[in-house]
């Protein structure tokens, strides 16, 4: 008698588990469906509404005038560019004025080269392209050079001093710009026609101007030749590199 009333009370637990397991399943089965259904119905509404671009209208002349918000920049020019700024002078005033229709001056109180739109001002980045244009200039470009900055838009500065790739002092850092250079410039020379870009030593300081790939290119040549990597071996990786981007291109 005692093993039958025990195995009643097990089948009576058993029969209740296999139920409250039915119910559990169901409840998860059904808040499923649930969030299934909701997340139909929103992708339903998204389809449904439609979005409408916004239409803004081009920022001209008139919204670049001096009697509303004339944007100024000023460019500080060192003391020993000051004779190149007098006399190629026209040859930047004639770009900035004729072409990107900007206002151009030169303060002789706090010796910077002042830009500013106007009302003929038609490109808002104008002003970007003329201040990058004259700081090329005091950095050391030539002019006919930094006139790409103007004509072009995916031309860019890189400035890095040659400290920042290894610290040298004395006459190691001379040996570093020496190699850098080469005898008569021929090595600055290769590595612009190789990357086409255009290189200014001027002291420790290293200022490129070209393309950002071609940059990057010149920049991990002219690192090479600072950490003391021979010639040869630069010039090969680097007509290795050139070769590729011109056969990506």
């Amino acid at each position: 008698a005692p093993t039958s009333g025990h195995s009643y009370i097990f089948l009576c637990y058993l029969i209740r588990r296999t139920a409250n397991m039915a119910s559990s399943e169901c409840q998860i089965n059904s808040q499923k469906k649930t969030k299934k259904r909701k997340h139909e119905e929103g992708e339903m509404e998204v389809e449904e509404t439609n979005f409408k671009r916004p239409n803004f209208p081009t920022l001209g002349g008139e919204r670049l005038s001096l009697d509303d918000h004339a944007e100024v920049r000023k460019i500080a020019i060192p003391p020993h560019r000051y004779t190149p700024l007098k006399t190629n002078w026209l040859k930047i005033f004639n770009p900035v004025v004729d072409h990107l229709h900007l206002q151009i001056r030169f303060n002789l109180r706090s010796r910077n080269v002042e830009l500013r739109t106007c009302k003929d001002t038609q490109d808002i980045g104008a002003i970007q392209k003329a201040a990058d244009f004259v700081t090329a200039f005091t950095l050391g470009f030539e002019v006919e050079d930094a006139l790409a900055l103007i004509r072009l838009d995916d031309l860019f500065l890189e400035s890095f001093d040659v400290t920042d790739v290894k610290p040298l002092k004395g006459d190691h850092l001379s040996r570093a710009i020496g190699r850098v250079a080469g005898k008569n410039g021929k090595t600055k020379f290769t590595i612009e026609n190789v990357t086409r870009t255009r290189i200014v030593l001027a002291d420790s300081k290293v200022h490129i101007m070209g393309s950002f790939q071609n940059m990057k290119t010149a920049r991990r040549a002219i690192c090479n030749l600072i950490l003391g990597s021979p010639p040869g071996k630069v010039y090969g990786n680097m007509r290795t590199v050139a070769s590729r981007i011109s056969e990506r291109f």
